[in-house]
């Protein structure tokens, strides 16, 4: 299978993975034929890009590093928590929520440390498996996959991975506390709504560091998942040496995600150009090492992702490149501007070309 942008669609075209709604409900079935109704329905829903099922990507797989029931649950064991945080239901308040649900939330970590942990694969990031109304359950999942996924490649021990992905699912609960109508608003933020968005990370510290289930380093990745090495970041302005090292991987896997998910005021950047934004700042905003890390443990190109070439060829993506994600295995499909009636395989990390344009709009006449 292949990943299309859903404008690039053609009535007649087989949808190649089921996409899910919010209640773990099949929206768009894999197998299903594409009709003009159906591509105006993914267009209304805002999604960017489905997979589709063609000759030229016939047997391509996508390797889940989390099974999509896995992630739906764990997403829905979030949102649950989350939303009880802001309606206490009488009890005490939202710490007394947070105490009771951090049970939960150790054994989702822990789950998920199982399959990160137990999987030699690099990470893949899959193109809207699920469609969810709200973006923050399924970005903290998201980040929390990502920090697990780097902490592994810098060798820390599971207890301190436990303690960063615990970190990093909980990194946004202060936006519980952040009115709505300024959380979701589809336009800039004026300079005070932006002064109240910013207190999202004390108000979650503030959250977390009374709890007794959760360990003070892993609220101060809410608190500090916003700082900069250079000192440009909020709440406090903190430079590189006083930003604690699970708070620099939190951050990166923060930017990378929001930056490749939907929201409400922009659409998603693909995974290479979102690695592009994390490398610019590597250094400067980001922990050198941190970014390296995450280099080396996510897929930039995924498999299905239609590539064009230095050379002039146009080749889909394979297989990954564990060693070196940004060099994958390649099927070309097209040469001098003719789509061959027999492909082959081409392994970048063998080759002396490179890819130099994603291009998902890219349609295949045949």
């Amino acid at each position: 299978m292949r990943l299309i942008s859903t404008k690039s669609l053609r009535e007649g075209m087989i949808i190649g993975r089921t996409i899910w709604n919010d209640s773990g409900t099949p929206l768009l079935q894999d197998g299903v034929k594409v009709s003009e109704r159906i591509i105006n329905r993914l267009q209304m829903l805002n999604i960017h890009y489905v997979y589709i099922e063609d000759r030229i990507s016939q047997g391509i797989e996508l390797v889940e590093t989390i099974p999509p029931q896995v992630r739906h649950h764990a997403i829905k064991k979030i949102e649950n928590s989350f939303k009880e945080i802001k309606q206490p239901n009488g009890k005490p308040g939202a710490t007394y929520c947070l105490d009771e649900k951090s049970k939960q939330f150790v054994s989702i970590i822990d789950d998920l440390m199982n399959f990160i942990l137990g999987s030699k694969e690099i990470v893949t990031v899959l193109s809207d498996a699920f469609i969810y109304d709200e973006y923050i359950y399924q970005h903290s999942l998201q980040v929390t996959i990502y920090s697990i996924s780097i902490a592994r490649k810098l060798g820390y021990n599971a207890e301190e991975i436990r303690q960063i992905g615990i970190g990093a699912m909980l990194h946004d609960v202060g936006k519980m506390l952040v009115p709505f109508e300024i959380l979701n608003k589809p336009g800039k933020l004026t300079s005070e709504e932006f002064d109240e968005m910013k207190l999202h990370a004390k108000y979650g510290f503030d959250l977390l560091r009374n709890l007794h289930t959760i360990s003070l380093l892993s609220a101060h990745c809410a608190f500090q998942h916003h700082e900069r090495l250079d000192g440009s970041g909020y709440p406090r302005g903190l430079v590189d040496y006083e930003i604690h090292p699970y708070a620099k991987i939190i951050a990166v896997a923060d930017v990378f995600d929001a930056v490749t998910s939907n929201r409400i005021y922009r659409g998603k950047m693909l995974p290479s150009q979102g690695m592009n934004i994390i490398l610019e700042g590597s250094g400067t905003l980001y922990d050198k090492k941190v970014v390296e890390a995450f280099q080396k443990t996510i897929a930039t190109y995924t498999n299905g992702t239609i590539v064009l070439l230095s050379d002039g060829r146009r080749g889909v993506v394979a297989k990954q490149n564990s060693e070196n994600p940004s060099l994958p295995s390649l099927r070309i499909f097209e040469e001098d501007d003719q789509i061959l009636k027999a492909t082959y395989e081409l392994n970048l990390a063998l080759e002396n070309v490179e890819i130099i344009k994603v291009e998902l709009d890219y349609v295949i006449t045949e």
